[in-house]
């Protein structure tokens, strides 16, 4: 069974010694300098056997988690394809109700012209402002409406003066740029299910707080690399979401927050969900045309044709009262 106490601590020499090949050096130097497992009653064969067989028992542990997490993943992913799916249909959907409003108002605005223009003199002499201001101040107006608040995303996060970050519905990437030569071992990250540290030793934190959300820990990581770019280095930090249904405003608490009524969803095609989800998503969204319409949805619809056919089929019956529920 799989001793997790002492994580934290190989986390911190891995860390610190820079690589697997430097941490597998100097614990193998610890054995040379404080055992005998080099020089004391077992031979070399069954010194090395004894580290073959620690490492394909591990080596087969890890074949198992690692298909483990791909079963998972793409069961995860397929749910996700249909959050996608339903989350990009309501969009849509939003989308024409607000448009067809839009024509509505046009086509009340142009029934009250006449009425408005049978005085073009009078309102003329009176300094008035012109027939549309009003309009397109009212329109603008509308347009905020509902729009929420925040900074404008950038890859549905945003950039700042010393880093800058990017979101999916599963996942957050930080990416900090650091000078030239910096290693892991110069870096301090810490994170918490609900904190976050990150700085270079030394100096001030980058970020330090309480994030938007929670996280799932044990599927965080962080790796520091070159940036080719700006000719230094790179720390990218990686945040999975306990909740991969909600958009963070920001990182970290106090920070500027993005207006995530303004996140782009990644865009979903009805041909790739599977019959069933595909035949929900579609109806949804007939539905909510319908109803900015004022016309009934597909359920009403069928109750009402199957009480015409009804009524249809009984002509000696009074339905004058008949209400569909």
């Amino acid at each position: 069974m799989d001793d997790e106490r002492y994580d934290g601590m190989y986390m911190n020499m891995a860390q610190s010694q820079g690589g697997i090949e430097p941490l597998l050096d100097s614990f193998f130097g610890f054995l040379r300098r404080k055992t005998d497992f080099f020089v004391g009653a077992v031979s070399d064969d069954a010194a090395k056997e004894q580290v073959l067989k620690a490492f394909a028992k591990n080596k087969a542990k890890a074949d198992e988690e690692a298909r483990e997490k791909a079963a998972k993943e793409k069961k995860r992913k397929a749910e996700e394809d249909k959050r996608k799916a339903r989350i990009e249909a309501e969009k849509l959907a939003k989308q024409q109700q607000k448009k067809e409003e839009e024509e509505e108002s046009r086509i009340e605005d142009i029934t009250d012209t006449p009425a408005a223009a049978a005085t073009p003199a009078a309102s003329s002499s009176e300094g008035a402002p012109a027939a549309g201001s009003s309009d397109a101040d009212a329109a603008k107006e509308e347009d905020d409406k509902g729009e929420g608040t925040g900074i404008k995303p950038v890859d549905n996060g945003a950039e700042h003066d010393k880093y800058r970050w990017t979101q999916t519905l599963q996942d957050l990437q930080i990416y900090v740029p650091v000078p030239a030569g910096t290693k892991a071992k110069h870096l301090v990250i810490d994170i918490k299910k609900t904190k976050l540290v990150v700085k270079v030793a030394g100096q001030d934190p980058i970020l330090d707080g309480e994030m938007f959300a929670s996280v799932k820990m044990e599927d965080c990581f962080w790796s520091v690399e070159d940036d080719t770019t700006n000719g230094g280095r790179l720390v990218s930090v990686t945040l999975t979401k306990s909740n991969q249904m909600e958009w963070w405003r920001n990182v970290v608490k106090g920070e500027p927050e993005i207006n995530t009524q303004k996140v782009e969803p990644e865009n979903s095609k009805l041909s790739d969900l599977d019959g069933d989800t595909r035949q929900t998503v579609e109806k949804m969204m007939y539905d909510q045309r319908q109803k900015a319409a004022g016309l009934p949805t597909a359920d009403e619809q069928s109750k009402n044709d199957m009480l015409k056919k009804f009524m249809e089929q009984h002509p000696e019956m009074d339905f004058s009262k008949a209400k569909i529920c």
